[in-house]
This record gives structure tokens, C-alpha cells and sequence, in this order.
């Protein structure tokens, strides 16, 4: 091996100390290196695993969300449309009660409007009776020819004009 460009010795105790070199890193720093990276590595495993438990509790949390807001969004319709029934009875009911009230004040009036009548008619029976006895006393009077007729009835006319205004 000499002829090679070896020396044995020289090779045996660069062996050697390559060994307990290896030995030496080994102990020092590989178990090291390879315990950092392991704690690394778990590191990244957990935080992935978090990251997915957070996406998984967020998708929870907008489900829950949106389930509320549709929950929520159900309840003002039904609400809304509770009002508007509300709304519609009331609006029925004034109409009712203003249709009432219409019919009662018309009944009214048309009592009214009779009664008034009634008076107005006994009034007129009253006043012809009367101008019938003024008239009959004075045919009774006076025996009259067609022009003394109409005269006596223009006059009776009139006094009956100012009877009833006086009434």
C-alpha cells in the first residue's frame, strides 16, 4: 500500500480519530439536531392540527351563525306579518265602527227628517183649518159673485201668510 501513496499507520489513526469523531458528533449533536427537529416537526404537526380545529370551530361558528340569522330573519317575518294582520284587523274594525256611526247618524237624521216632516204637516193642518174657518165665516157673511171670490181668497191667503209667519 505504499506504493499506493498509503501509509497504514497514518490510515489506522485517521480511521480512529474519524470514529470517535462520528462517536463524539453522534453523541453531541446528532441526538441533538435530530431532537430539535423532532420537537419541530411536533410543532408544526400540532399547529397544523390547531389550525384545522380553529377552521373547523369558525365553519361551526358561521353555521351557527347563519342559523341564527335565518332563525332571526323568520321571526321578524313572522312578527311582520302578525303586525300587518294587526294592521288589517284594525283597519276593519274602524271601518265597522265608521260604518256604525254612518248608519246610526242616518237613522237619526231620518228620524229627525220625519219627525220634522210630522210637524210641518200638522202645522199645514192646522193652519188650512184655520184659514178654511176664516174662509167659510166670511162666505158665510156675504154672498159673492166670482170677482168677490177671488177676492176673498187673495185675502184669505194673505192672513194666512201672516198666521204662519207669526207662528
Amino acid at each position: 500500500m505504499a506504493q499506493l501513496g498509503f501509509h497504514l499507520p497514518s490510515l489506522i489513526a485517521y480511521l480512529v480519530n474519524f470514529t470517535i469523531l462520528l462517536v463524539i458528533l453522534y453523541l453531541v449533536a446528532y441526538k441533538p439536531i435530530l431532537r430539535v427537529l423532532d420537537q419541530r416537526a411536533t410543532r408544526i404537526k400540532e399547529s397544523l392540527e390547531q389550525a384545522e380545529r380553529v377552521q373547523k370551530e369558525a365553519a361551526e361558528r358561521q353555521a351557527a351563525f347563519e342559523q341564527q340569522l335565518a332563525e332571526a330573519r323568520r321571526a321578524n317575518q313572522a312578527q311582520f306579518e302578525e303586525a300587518q294582520k294587526r294592521v288589517a284587523q284594525y283597519e276593519q274594525e274602524q271601518k265597522e265602527r265608521a260604518s256604525k256611526l254612518v248608519q246610526e247618524e242616518v237613522t237619526r237624521a231620518r228620524a229627525e227628517i220625519q219627525r220634522e216632516r210630522d210637524l210641518a204637516v200638522e202645522e199645514v193642518r192646522a193652519h188650512f183649518g184655520e184659514l178654511a174657518i176664516v174662509a167659510a165665516e166670511r162666505v158665510v157673511r156675504r154672498s159673492l159673485d166670482a170677482q168677490a171670490h177671488r177676492e176673498v181668497i187673495n185675502q184669505v191667503l194673505q192672513e194666512g201668510g201672516a198666521m204662519g209667519r207669526r207662528s
